[in-house]
């Protein structure tokens, strides 16, 4: 499997194309990212979609076997590191179309997809006779999507995936209630739809009760850690330019934490692609809870650090900052931990004789 250290031609690939098409933006911006900047950068990601790996698969080449599961988590990370809004929409779009392989969807997945799953609008979305009718909240990207790929819920309780053109009549895109600052360019709408053209794929249930669901929530948590290093990134650079004791103890705290974190994306990764037909929720359940605690940390610890400088005159840092603060409440807190509770209590039960416990080393 793919070690860390190893090389991930694609990504290298990416990189290369990206900082051309930034390098051409900033001749004309300065350090600025633009709008037009994201959605450049953004139209080019979307071009490499097929080549990005689902979940759970590998790619062979000539000496061995790779991770494809940590080759997407990687480039995830590094856009993150970037922008977090187009790592917001990218992720979306990938999941889309993982999604769609996952349930066996066989037709053109061409252009500009989303995920919209969010329920508990009081005005529900509904799916009769092939038109769809109803309100999605939370719809990030709503106004340049090319499909939407939605939940809802059928006369049976069961929920249900539709898939709608964005580009027809009846749908009114609010953005009125999206008034974060963080992850404030992300075009988070509410979504109405009145009669609109969709149709289903999948079966009943499948969206939540395929083992790619849990795959596509480590992918997130990819985003967040890829924005977390970066801002570590900062710390480590002003503490080469001018080193001090209290600078290397806060550097310390941060790299551990980040470079624990890192093996652990190396290992749930590697246990995904060997092990493909388990859900791994647990371990992916006690990544993501592990990847927000590092977030918050290097927010704190490099605000601590250096004070507030790099949050007043440094217009990455500031915009990493702030949109990963509210990235981060992707995350549940303590519904999480409870739930991480619950699945250690239930692997407990299969232990062998020789374990003590589920953490022995």
């Amino acid at each position: 499997m793919l070690r860390l250290d190893e090389k991930n031609s694609l990504l290298e690939q990416l990189k290369a194309a990206i900082e051309n098409i930034i390098a051409a933006d900033q001749a004309e911006h300065a350090s600025a990212i633009t709008d037009k900047l994201r959605h450049d950068i953004l139209k080019f990601l979307v071009t490499y979609s097929d080549k990005i790996p689902h979940p759970a698969s590998s790619i062979t080449n000539l000496e061995e076997e790779t991770s494809g599961t940590l080759i997407r988590w990687q480039i995830l990370a590094y856009v993150s590191s970037i922008d977090l809004t187009i790592a917001k929409w990218f992720e979306s779009h990938l999941d889309a179309l993982s999604t769609l392989h996952e349930v066996g969807y066989k037709n053109d997945t061409n252009g500009l997809w989303a995920v919209w799953a969010s329920e508990g609008h009081p005005n529900p979305l509904r799916y009769q006779q092939g038109k769809v009718s109803g309100t999605k909240a939370w719809c990030s990207g709503a106004n340049i999507v090319d499909h939407g790929l939605m939940t809802y819920q059928d006369e049976h309780g069961h929920s249900q995936l539709v898939i709608v053109d964005m580009r027809q009549s009846g749908i009114a895109i609010d953005n009125s209630k999206w008034q974060a600052v963080g992850m404030q360019a992300t075009d988070t709408a509410t979504v109405e739809f009145n009669q609109v053209s969709g149709h289903n794929v999948g079966a009943a249930n499948a969206y939540l009760e395929r083992l790619g669901f849990w795959y596509g929530a480590a992918g997130v948590a990819a985003c967040w850690y890829g924005a977390a290093a970066q801002m570590a990134s900062y710390l480590l650079i002003t503490y080469q330019q001018k080193p001090n004791d209290y600078k290397a103890m806060y550097l310390g705290e941060i790299g551990t934490a980040l470079a624990v974190t890192r093996q652990y994306f190396c290992y749930v990764s590697d246990l995904i692609d060997t092990e493909p037909q388990r859900s791994h929720e647990l371990v992916i359940r006690e990544l993501r809870s592990q990847v927000e605690k590092v977030a918050r940390l290097v927010m704190e610890s490099v605000g601590q650090a250096l004070g507030a400088a790099p949050f007043c005159s440094n217009a990455h840092f500031a915009r990493l900052s702030a949109d990963l603060t509210v990235f981060i409440r992707q995350s549940h807190g303590a519904f999480d931990l409870q739930k991480i509770g619950e699945l250690s209590s239930d692997v407990t039960r299969d232990l062998t004789d020789k374990q003590v416990n589920i953490w022995q080393l």
